[in-house]
């Protein structure tokens, strides 16, 4: 495998496109939120049945992991990140006023497929946009505080759609979803283009002799750090994405009365740790290296789902969502940083994302199957231990196996 490209001096964005960065990130998230389990709700209202409504959320399920690496092959191939991340909004956007407004089968299908191709590029987008602005050098703390602006962003949003279905009906969260995509475009054209480096943000460096090995495809698919990562990441959502729905359960059976109230405190919690800490992830990744926090947030994910198997009171619960907030702040920077190590120099960072990220849709989509299998089979606390043990796996691959892909002088 061809050396890594060493790093580079941080460029220095103006403060309107950090800014027009942060909150785009903001209203985007505010946006996804819409599309969460306000859908169930609102097509219930509409008299759907349960099949037709799991058909259209499997629908973007299939399509959000079928189109993760395209997606990344379209933002490396683009010449202009901001158009294609514009051009995905105003289809989110477009997605959710077909919602309020035709609630009819072939309507809602086709908005659930626009919905999910556009996410399939987001991702890559802002990552791209990010990397552009600011350099692989001070990508670390840049991610770190996209990390922070989303989680404020989905907070936010949630409270407000959640009191815009209660005060006036579930049909409004989809409007307001539509409108918030206006303050999201409106973002987005702060970030100044002449300030995003398309080379560096499709993770190109300039050679002045062409390396075709170096920017092989199937040199990138090939390099080992890129491989085990994916699988590290297959395990983690293996092992963590059951484990909400699933302690979602235990809580409504032991206390049904104040089990909205439980599961919405266990979903605030990370996020606030999240928003709080994702900028210090950054900075400390750079810092120490990436290891030892893959090290933190998989040792965080084994001590959650043991506390799952073994802890009773669903209050106590809770707290012990404060572990899934530390997982969740180092991985919310770690993965696009990571893929950012590895594939800086390919010019294919975007595509090396989607290769990550179908891993991720792999073992979220895998989790809750065998985890809900085995938890009616054996009970709920075999399972978390089962999860448990699927994360301690992980430790091992990263402990034992996994590279540090940190840039070093």
């Amino acid at each position: 495998m061809p050396d890594r490209p060493g790093p580079e001096e941080p460029r220095a964005p103006s403060l309107e496109s950090q800014r027009g960065l942060d909150w785009f990130i903001f209203f985007l998230a505010d946006v996804q939120t819409g599309f969460g389990p306000f859908i169930a709700v609102y097509l219930t209202t509409q008299k759907w049945t349960q099949v037709e409504i799991g058909f259209v959320l499997s629908i973007g399920g299939i399509i959000g992991l079928l189109g993760q690496v395209p997606g990344g092959a379209i933002v490396d191939a683009a010449r202009s990140e901001r158009v294609v991340a514009g051009w995905a909004v105003a289809a989110i956007g477009a997605a959710a006023l077909a919602y309020a407004l035709w609630p009819i089968f072939p309507v809602v299908t086709l908005a659930a497929t626009l919905h999910a191709l556009a996410s399939c590029v987001l991702g890559p987008a802002i990552a791209a946009i990010s990397l552009g602005l600011v350099g692989p050098a001070a990508i670390g703390e840049r991610l770190g505080r996209n990390a922070r602006f989303a989680s404020l962003g989905s907070g936010s949003a949630a409270a407000l759609m959640g009191a815009c279905g209660y005060f006036l009906s579930s049909r409004s969260v989809f409007l307001v979803t539509f409108m918030l995509a206006i303050p999201t475009l409106l973002s987005l054209a702060r970030i100044r283009e002449r300030e995003i480096d398309i080379a560096q943000a499709h993770g190109e460096v300039k050679r002045e002799v062409p390396d075709k090995r170096a920017t092989s495809i199937v040199g990138l698919v090939r390099q080992r750090s890129l491989l085990i990562f994916a699988g590290a990441m297959m395990l983690f959502q293996l092992a963590n994405a059951a484990m909400l729905p699933l302690m979602a359960g235990v809580v409504t059976s032991r206390s049904s009365q104040w089990a909205p109230v439980l599961i919405a405190a266990c979903i605030i919690v990370p996020q606030a740790i999240v928003a709080l800490c994702s900028p210090s992830v950054g900075r400390k990744a750079q810092a120490w290296g990436r290891r030892p926090l893959l090290l933190i947030a998989f040792a965080s994910l084994v001590i959650r789902g043991l506390l799952f198997a073994t802890v009773r009171d669903p209050y106590l619960l809770v707290m012990v969502q404060v572990f899934d907030g530390i997982t969740a702040a180092i991985f919310s920077v770690m993965v696009p940083l990571i893929v950012a190590d590895v594939a800086f120099g390919s010019g294919h960072f975007n595509l090396a994302q989607g290769i990550v990220g179908t891993a991720v849709g792999i073992g979220a989509s895998l989790s809750t199957v065998l985890a809900g299998y085995v938890s009616d089979k054996l009970g709920s606390s075999t399972a978390f231990m089962g999860l448990a043990g699927v994360a301690a796996l992980g430790l091992f691959v990263i402990w034992l196996v996994m590279p540090e892909t940190r840039r070093t002088a």
